[in-house]
């Protein structure tokens, strides 16, 4: 499986962050099978400081998945939508998978999430939001021991 990573700098060697900002499955490295994912997270990021980026490309063993412990979203669904909300809202939630994958719910999706933390829609009602959207998908790799399955390919130039 080709997985990508957005990121101002190649990284041949990834590691587990813990990030500055809740994110949907913890902390971790984050990857998408989307091209287009990473590289609009590159120019997100771009300014006239730095004006060069790079998407990480690897590749996944998929027989991994039966070798640790992983958790796989199918879909945006209610067990998707606990699992992100208390990563993104209890700082003290902890999981112990390996590897997660699922949708992302990115900044465009975001919004529905603010509605129903704020009480405006039930979570069914975000569920049908969702459906609306076309959700890219992310797979985080939560150790050490999920990393050894990512092999660095290259890291492809994205300029401002």
């Amino acid at each position: 499986m080709r997985l990508y990573h957005g990121s101002l700098v190649a990284i041949e060697k990834p590691k587990i962050l813990k990030p500055s900002r809740p994110l949907d499955y913890g902390s971790g490295f984050y990857t998408t099978t989307s091209f287009e994912q990473a590289e609009q997270w590159v120019h997100r990021k771009l300014s006239d400081k730095q004006p060069l980026g790079f998407v990480n490309v690897y590749e996944f063993q998929e027989s991994a998945l039966d070798l640790v412990d992983s958790l796989t979203f199918k879909q945006a669904d209610e067990e998707w939508v606990d699992f992100v909300m208390q990563n993104r809202l209890n700082p003290d939630f902890r999981h112990n998978y390996d590897i997660v994958y699922g949708p992302v719910a990115n900044d465009t999706v975001y919004a529905q999430f603010s509605l129903f933390e704020g009480g405006l829609i039930s979570k069914s009602t975000l569920i049908e939001e969702l459906k609306a959207y076309k959700l890219i998908d992310q797979m985080l790799f939560h150790t050490e021991k999920a990393l050894a399955f990512l092999t660095f390919v290259k890291a492809e130039e994205i300029k401002r």
